[in-house]
């Protein structure tokens, strides 16, 4: 079973994000900032992480760039999903981070579940 992390110092959102992915039979696991996710990233190996941008300690921004410059967990697509929706940021996402897709929130669920599919592949 795929395995999607969701990212985000919001509970009610990891909440609303895991109902909407198990019932298109993905396996959840959720981490409420960014040094949780690295720290749980090896133990649960995810197929693929939704990350907020916006959280406390280290943000969305700083924890993909670890991730992607980590041998063991570059490979790991992450897609930013987030309120952050100015050109500036996207920008900022890809180039600096290397994220592998990017989601404005609110997300529709078809959005989120074809994004999902594609960064995939």
């Amino acid at each position: 079973m795929t395995k999607i992390m969701i990212v985000d110092d919001e509970q009610d959102i990891i909440f609303l994000i895991s109902k909407i992915l198990e019932k298109e039979g993905y396996e959840v696991v959720g981490a409420i900032s960014g040094e949780e996710c690295l720290e749980k990233l090896r133990e649960e190996k995810p197929d693929l992480i939704l990350m907020d941008i916006m959280m406390p300690g280290i943000d969305g921004w700083e924890t993909v760039r670890r991730i992607k410059s980590d041998p063991e967990m570059s490979g790991i697509p992450v897609v930013m999903l987030t309120v952050k929706g100015e050109r500036e940021d996207k920008l900022k996402s890809f180039h600096y981070s290397k994220c592998d897709g990017y989601l404005v929130k609110p997300v529709e669920r078809t959005e989120l579940v074809k994004v999902i599919k594609w960064v995939l592949g």
